[in-house]
Parts: structure tokens; C-alpha cells; sequence
């Protein structure tokens, strides 16, 4: 997928300070979340229970195109951002696109030496719930 080699290319170059910026670029094109989720959010349901910072994703899938839908507060920009990273890389992918995505993207982003391991621990359950998400919905359709 042509969007993830984008990103992780872009991430792989760029330096400490490099990497904070693009996450601060990426936490502020992170869309708000629809109306229609707001009450299950508000609600506790698609929490990501492994991040600190209260993460909600939600995934639709239909005719086999994915949209991704997550919500993280603003007061948190770089948690924001990494998951902005994970929206904007599957956003609108087909089930197969998102099923075939490296499982080794987290590293590949060379993220863990840059921020830490307890940040990319839980944007790896970001991305192991977005995975699955797919493949259960996929799996019922």
C-alpha cells in the first residue's frame, strides 16, 4: 500500500524533532469524530483500555472499503498524531489492504527508539484493534 510506504518512508528520515513535528502536523488533521459514535464513546464502548490517554476507534466496514473513525483528546498531541498515522494509512482501504499491512509496521516507523516503548505498546493495540476489527466484520459479512 502505497500510503504506508509514504508514512513510514517519511518517519524512517526524519529526527527526534522532525518526528514531534509530523506528529503534531498529523494530531491536528485527525478529523472529529461523527455525531453518530459520540454517545458510545461518551459510553466507554471501543475504548483502547491498553493507552493511557483515552483512545476510542471505531471501524465500518461495507462493501469491502474500511473507514476508521477515533477520537483522542487534543490535550494529548502526541498520542493524537499516532493515531492520526494509523487513520490516515487505512482510511478508506479494502479489508485485504488493511489484513495484508506489515505487522511490523509499528517498528518499520522507527517510532519505539524515538518515543518510547510504553507509547508505541499502545499504539500497537490501536493497531491490533483495527486489524481485527476488519477481520471480525469481514469475517460477518
Amino acid at each position: 500500500m502505497q500510503r504506508i510506504e509514504e508514512i513510514i518512508e517519511m518517519f524512517q528520515s526524519a529526527d527526534y524533532q522532525e518526528t514531534l513535528a509530523l506528529l503534531i502536523d498529523y494530531s491536528e488533521d485527525l478529523p472529529e469524530l461523527p455525531e453518530r459514535f459520540v454517545e458510545n464513546r461518551d459510553n466507554g464502548f471501543n475504548q483502547v483500555h491498553e493507552c493511557e490517554t483515552p483512545v476510542f476507534i471505531f471501524i465500518e466496514v461495507q462493501n469491502d472499503k474500511v473507514d476508521i473513525f477515533a477520537d483522542v483528546p487534543e490535550e494529548s498531541p502526541t498520542v493524537r498524531g499516532l493515531v492520526s498515522i494509523l487513520v490516515s494509512a487505512f482510511d478508506g482501504a479494502t479489508t485485504s489492504e488493511i489484513e495484508e499491512a506489515p505487522a511490523d509496521l509499528l517498528m518499520q516507523l522507527g517510532l519505539a527508539q524515538k518515543l518510547g516503548i510504553r507509547r508505541v505498546r499502545g499504539l500497537s493495540a490501536v493497531y491490533a484493534m483495527i486489524k481485527n476489527e476488519v477481520k471480525k466484520q469481514k469475517a460477518g459479512s
